[in-house]
């Protein structure tokens, strides 16, 4: 085994993080290992596994060498001491709330919310668990909510469509004073561009699907816990689970009573393509967000959009929060169209831009939002959100900013003419 020491920069530690670990055959990253069982020579071993009381692999539900090794990777992306893997993003949060919150428990979330986890989240609450949606873009709106009976905080760095960014730093030290759970999910940063360790975090949600894994070619998810929180004070463990490094503990339940209940295991095929698509994150996202800000800039000079929500415009509400907090404010932007402008017709005119749901892929994407992703959270609902019938949202890839812009710019130019 060749040990890198000290692997400083980013990217060198992503790219031979593998290599921190012995690696069959001198292979230079951890192959894929199918299997759902492993086997002992002595039974011994295979209980004392089980027990937590000797090194090992159980069952694939659980645990697998390659999505250890994606772990691993994870967990020093975010500078964090352990992470867990799971199938996908709504997997990740939704599991950790499970194993962390009891009937009669309270949490508060960010109002601007990835649709899938305000659907989420209003779910949890016809189970016992009650949440209140607040404006996390002011601190003042998130002590408000607060209740005895509150475990938790959870934000976005930068929301989801509209790009509100929450008052991350302000939560931060509000969550220590009142001894709650910091949940943040890092999702539209990635851990390139922010760590949200920085801010107090407790634990940190990736969906791997998007900027880490990058290629659009692999579903998954992560919570990472940063050893900030002290669980010794956290009511909902149980004892079990509560051996070792106490650091440890939230995340070892999340992994033993979320994961396995659940079963919302990490497939080892796609655990590796995401490894893989990790390598290049860093490089990834510097050209996406240059592109962003390219565009965005862009559109918000042309006479046929309404609004550009971009935290790298001077215009957006929070630009000085994200230039503070941020290495770039991101890869993803949503504009609104002129109302005499037709929203289908403009998007059928864009010929390198993909009509398409997902985000964080090396292609730009485009979705209209309240047609589609938040088509069933209702006009009410995505009002309160700043979600327009004419927002349409990009997810800026890697191609030339020239051919983007000319994209955007040729769409409105054929509407013109038709």
């Amino acid at each position: 085994m060749h040990i890198l020491n000290p692997l400083k920069g980013f990217t060198t530690r992503i790219v031979h993080s593998d290599r921190q670990e012995a690696i069959e055959h001198g292979s230079l990253q951890k192959p894929v290992h199918a299997t759902v069982a492993y086997g002992y020579g002595d039974a011994r071993d295979l209980a004392a596994v089980f027990q937590g009381k000797q090194q090992g692999f159980t069952y694939g539900r659980q645990v697998n060498p390659t999505v250890d090794a994606l772990q691993n990777k994870i967990t020093r992306m975010e500078e964090g001491i352990a992470t867990v893997c799971f199938g996908t993003g709504m997997a990740a949060i939704g599991t950790m709330l499970f194993a962390l919150l009891r009937r009669g428990d309270h949490f508060v979330s960010s109002s601007f919310l990835f649709g899938n986890t305000n659907s989420l989240f209003n779910s949890f609450g016809t189970q016992g668990i009650d949440v209140s949606f607040v404006d996390a873009t002011a601190v003042g709106a998130v002590r408000a909510a607060i209740r005895p009976e509150t475990k938790l905080i959870f934000v976005e760095t930068i929301a989801n469509p509209v790009t509100q960014v929450a008052a991350l730093e302000e939560i931060g030290a509000l969550a220590r004073e009142k001894g709650l759970v910091y949940v943040v999910d890092n999702t539209m940063t990635s851990p390139w561009l922010f760590l949200p360790k920085s801010v107090g975090a407790s634990l940190i949600i990736n969906s791997l699907t998007k900027y880490i894994g990058g290629h659009g070619n692999a579903l998954g998810g992560a919570v990472t816990e940063t050893g900030l929180f002290d669980w010794r004070s956290f009511g909902n463990l149980y004892d079990i689970y509560k051996q070792g490094d106490a650091q440890k503990w939230a995340i070892q339940q999340i992994r033993k009573k979320g994961l396995r209940d659940f079963g919302a295991a990490l497939a080892p095929e796609a655990a590796h393509h995401i490894a893989v698509g990790a390598e290049t994150l860093a490089l990834r996202m510097e050209r996406q967000c240059a592109n962003a800000q390219a565009l965005a800039e862009f559109l918000e000079a042309q006479s046929w959009v309404n609004k550009v929500y971009y935290p790298g415009l001077k215009s957006h509400p929070q630009h000085a929060r994200a230039d503070r907090l941020f290495r770039h404010p991101g890869a993803l932007f949503s504009f609104e169209l002129s109302y005499d402008v037709d929203l289908w017709g403009y998007l059928n005119s864009l010929r390198v831009v993909i009509k398409s749901s997902n985000l964080g892929d090396n292609r730009t994407l485009a979705i209209p939002v309240a047609h589609t992703i938040y088509h069933e959270m209702g006009a009410e609902r995505r009002a309160s959100m700043g979600i327009d019938d004419s927002l349409i949202r990009i997810s800026v890839g890697i191609e030339e900013a020239d051919d983007l812009i000319e994209d955007f710019a040729g769409a409105y130019a054929t509407l013109r003419r038709s």
